[in-house]
């Protein structure tokens, strides 16, 4: 059984100075941030990205709130189980975030920050504990199937999710999903030094196993083992429909475009909106400055 590679993050310590925190996620090393004090912040990463894709976010909320970011197994700094000993499944994040808030054990409700994946994960744990939220951040995800009758993905993904040998070589072996995202997921394009961040924990065959997990755990079908959560949660978003919401949307998104983000408006008429017109996927690399300045300001007439 091949080992984890170990990943290097000391050409990044500039861009990403946390202490990192661990604990045992059904006995898998479990990775965090945690930084400042007071009223929680949950940020919930997607694919292919971990912590480090919050890191302006952790500075700048950390003197106010307490910040705080995992790392998902197999992704990040976490433990990378092979497909043996972790189904890497949308059920078993979500177990994972319950069963982390519980080793937290945290005083006073939950903001959730969520990306990509995060927005399924976060907003299944949300959906089944509202009485624990507080408020709900919104970039470039989804909580429900792709809008429209015939609920497509982008050709890339479909590839990946349903070409087996394709996806082994192109995705474990090459790495050209994590590569590709460092060029097609940021509008305004990423320094060296991102990219490096970025890209820093799939550095191996093994390492990149969640990377293609993910992408093949997206539901479309009734048959597939994620879509009675997917349903789930989709059906009872309504739940959250009391809890502020901000959506902070990068417009160049290839995948989650903006018919995701009208859906979203569909489902929160109240939810605060800011569009960001010079980012695309990764909205956080685009816009930093003005997304956390956005995020500040709704914390700080929302959260008591």
């Amino acid at each position: 059984m091949a080992t984890e590679k170990h990943i290097d993050i000391s050409g990044i310590k500039h861009l990403y100075p946390f202490k990192s925190n661990y604990t045992e996620i059904k006995g898998i090393k479990f990775h965090y941030i945690d930084e400042g004090s007071g009223n929680p912040v949950l940020m919930i990463h997607g694919n292919p990205t971990w912590s480090f894709y919050f890191r302006s976010l952790i500075r700048e909320l950390s003197p106010n709130f307490r910040t705080i970011a995992p790392d998902h197994i197999g992704c990040g700094l976490s433990g990378k189980p092979d497909p043996s000993d972790y189904d890497y499944r949308l059920k078993s994040r979500v177990e994972d975030i319950d069963l982390f808030l519980g080793h937290l054990k945290l005083n006073g409700k939950i903001t959730l920050i969520l990306h990509d994946w995060g927005g399924m994960i976060g907003m299944a744990y949300a959906v089944r504990n509202p009485k624990k939220i507080s408020s709900v951040v919104i970039m470039n995800t989804a909580a429900f199937f792709p809008p429209g009758r015939k609920k497509k993905i982008s050709l890339r993904l479909r590839m990946i999710r349903n070409i087996s040998p394709f996806a082994d070589i192109a995705v474990l072996g090459l790495n050209l999903f994590v590569k590709s995202a460092l060029y097609m997921a940021s509008y305004k394009g990423l320094s060296r030094d991102v990219k490096n961040g970025l890209i820093a924990p799939y550095n191996s065959w093994k390492n990149r196993v969640a990377v293609l997990k993910f992408v093949q755990d997206i539901p479309l079908c009734e048959n597939d083992p994620s879509y009675g959560i997917v349903k789930d949660v989709e059906d009872n978003l309504h739940r959250l429909s009391e809890i502020p919401m901000l959506i902070c949307w990068g417009k160049h998104d290839f995948v989650f475009t903006e018919n995701y983000l009208a859906e979203w408006r569909k489902r929160f008429p109240g939810a605060e909106t800011h569009i960001f017109e010079n980012a695309g996927h990764y909205v956080l690399e685009d816009e930093p400055e003005k997304i956390s300045s956005a995020i500040k300001d709704f914390l700080n007439r929302h959260v008591i």
